[in-house]
């Protein structure tokens, strides 16, 4: 792991609020990173040192849910699923072992209140509350709109959400803060069953997460990857540092199959982690990584890819269009 990433995992570990990189593109300095701070405004221009792309970098995404119920075990399971760390507090032991059951990472059995003081929160938190009563949503409520969140989310009929704001307002907490709560929670698409409702809500968080511009490109399998120090190797037991070589979608023109941040990482060993649109695409990027990797150069470059109505044709894929990807050695 580059000293770069060394100081970008520090950062991450740190900060609880959003963290920016921007890399320079073209120029004598291309392949510069630099980390910026919290108020970064996203942009991509030329400036002195040449052109510039610059992205949010999200942690691992939380899933908080409040309430071990069905909709939390259905939430639970398609948060994992999409590469969520998903936590569940429940304070009844029966439903506290039914969400473990479901997959959750950790859940824990205290009371609401107990529960939330053990959660801290960041940029890429995401609440759901759906507990079993209006008193446990309030309660649940009056402490995480005081954390800082990527989307607070709280189900419940328009009587008993208007219960709950109505007794939070009472004690202070600014209405402007209470509209920012998701309620109902999740997308309009007549969800009935608990299984429906958790893809209404993990669709709405979908849609608010995917909207932060150049923001959705690393998983948490990723992550670890790119932080990862040594790599053991069965030959004479020994330990080794894989190459690796990062490859993210910095510009797209057309009907491109993945978006604008968008990461694949190739490793040494033939392993790759994370997709950039598969096909012609993917095909000639690994094919300039591997030699970046063999020959040790170049350390940064950008890789165009024309996926043009015949070659996309080739490969099975409907989609054209041409992307910008850049590739980065991280060894």
């Amino acid at each position: 792991m580059n000293e770069f990433y060394r100081e970008l995992k520090k950062k991450l570990t740190v900060s609880e609020g959003d963290v920016w990189i921007e890399t320079v593109l073209s120029g004598e300095n291309a392949g510069k990173k630099t980390i910026l701070s919290e108020d970064a405004v996203q942009r991509e221009a030329e400036d002195q040192e040449g052109r510039l792309f610059v992205e949010r970098v999200g942690r691992i995404p939380r899933l908080v849910i409040c309430g071990g119920g069905h909709v939390s075990a259905a939430v639970t399971k398609l948060g994992k699923m999409l590469g969520f760390y998903v936590t569940v507090l429940e304070d009844r032991p029966k439903f506290a072992d039914y969400v473990r059951s479901a997959g959750a990472d950790l859940v824990i059995c205290a009371s609401f209140q107990e529960g939330l003081a053990q959660v801290g929160g960041d940029s890429d938190t995401w609440f759901i509350i759906v507990t079993r009563g209006h008193r446990y949503d309030a309660e649940c409520l009056e402490t995480i709109v005081k954390k800082q969140n990527a989307y607070v989310g709280m189900m419940g009929s328009k009587r008993r959400v208007a219960i709950v704001k109505e007794q939070l307002e009472n004690k202070g907490i600014s209405r402007t803060c209470l509209e920012k709560v998701h309620t109902p929670i999740g997308l309009k698409i007549k969800a009935e069953t608990p299984e429906e409702i958790a893809v209404s809500i993990m669709a709405e968080i979908i849609e608010i997460k995917n909207s932060r511009e150049k923001s959705g490109g690393y998983s948490k399998e990723l992550l670890e990857k790119i932080f990862e120090e040594e790599n053991e190797t069965k030959e004479d037991q020994k330990t080794m540092t894989l190459k690796k070589v990062l490859a993210t979608i910095v510009s797209r023109k057309g009907s491109a199959p993945r978006s604008v941040g968008t990461k694949m990482l190739i490793v040494e060993d033939g392993s790759i982690i994370g997709t950039i649109g598969g096909g012609c695409v993917e095909s000639e990027v690994m094919q300039k990584a591997i030699l970046m990797m063999r020959r040790g150069e170049p350390e940064f470059q950008i890789c165009k890819v024309d996926m043009t109505a015949d070659a996309a044709e080739e490969e099975g894929m409907v989609c054209g269009g041409v992307v910008e990807v850049m590739l980065e050695n991280l060894a």
